[in-house]
Parts: C-alpha cells; sequence; structure tokens
C-alpha cells in the first residue's frame, strides 16, 4: 500500500477517534460535588461572632458580591450559593464548620476562611478530603507549600514579604520626615 494512502487511513482513523471521544465526554458532564448545571456552591468560614468578629464584615460583603454576580445571571448560568458559617474564630468550631460545608453542604470549595488558627486547623482536613481551601485569608507562609498542601492556596502575601516591603519603603529618603508613618499591632 502506498505511504500516501497510508497517511489517509491513519489521519481518518484519528479524527474519527477524536470525534467520539469528544462527543463521549460532551455526554458525560460529570462534576465535582458542589457544582451541577444550574449551581456553583461556595463555602466560607468567617469570624462573625467573638475577638475577630469585626472581620466579619468580609464574609457580607463576599455574600453581597455573589448575590450581585446572580443578579447578573450567574456564571455561564450557574448560580453562586455562597454558604458561609461563624467560626467565632475558634478552631474547633473551624473544624465542625469545615466538615459541615465539605460533608454537609457539598461544597465544591472553601473561599476565603479567615485567620492562621482556624485554618491551620482544618488544612489537613481539607487536604485529605481533596476539597479547595482557596484563597486562605491569612499572611503566614504555611500557605505557599503546594507540595505537602496542593488543595491549600494562600492569597495576601505573607507576613514576612510585606514587613520586608514596608522596610525598603520606609528606608530612603523621603521629601518631609513627617511623611513617614509605621503602623504596627
Amino acid at each position: 500500500m502506498p505511504a500516501r494512502i497510508r497517511s489517509l487511513i491513519a489521519l481518518g482513523a484519528f479524527a474519527a477517534a477524536a470525534a467520539m471521544t469528544a462527543t463521549a465526554a460532551n455526554a458525560q458532564k460529570e462534576y465535582d460535588p458542589g457544582a451541577s448545571d444550574a449551581e456553583i456552591r461556595i463555602g466560607n468560614i468567617m469570624p462573625y461572632s467573638g475577638p475577630a468578629s469585626s472581620y466579619g464584615v468580609i464574609g457580607k460583603t463576599e455574600a453581597a458580591y455573589f448575590n450581585k454576580i446572580n443578579a447578573e445571571g450567574g456564571i455561564n448560568g450557574r448560580k453562586i450559593s455562597f454558604i458561609s458559617y461563624d467560626d467565632a474564630y475558634s478552631p474547633p468550631k473551624a473544624i465542625e464548620q469545615a466538615r459541615k460545608l465539605v460533608e454537609g453542604d457539598e461544597v465544591l470549595l472553601i473561599f476565603q476562611p479567615l485567620g492562621t488558627p482556624s485554618n491551620s486547623a482544618i488544612q489537613k482536613y481539607m487536604n485529605a478530603k481533596k476539597v479547595p481551601q482557596l484563597f486562605v485569608a491569612s499572611g503566614a507562609t504555611k500557605w505557599g507549600d503546594p507540595k505537602n498542601f496542593p488543595w491549600t492556596m494562600g492569597w495576601q502575601p505573607n507576613y514576612q514579604s510585606e514587613g520586608r516591603i514596608y522596610a525598603k519603603m520606609h528606608s530612603g529618603p523621603l521629601p518631609r520626615q513627617q511623611d513617614r508613618c509605621v503602623l504596627a499591632e
């Protein structure tokens, strides 16, 4: 058989296989828990009460933003169900709320949970369950460890990098000495 005919037969077989694969993939439409053709369930853990309750406004703002997205038609027609629970800035309560979100509400991910103590408490659980702990609201360096915790992703710069940036920014000459201000906790 000439080489040209063999090439055409191989190309035809490849095209047929690709078409069957694409059709099968489209027909399956399998999603992870928390996602469907109509809805995306996103979990959140926030200190609405307790010593860090002033940060609860972040969760309320996120809820308002997701409501805005839903009012505008959602994400590709899918509505976002933003489910946010109070952990009172308490690690044991954060574990309880994470389990409730993952096992009860079956969320796709937990979005921007606040605080190093609470996130430290749920990190191993979230990674064991392979549920994303996305945009952790903490500056601890531990959130940048994809080798050991691939399902956890930090959001803000870590505290050490932030400190170096501020030190560099304030170490050079400024037009007036009174233009310098350092805030510390």
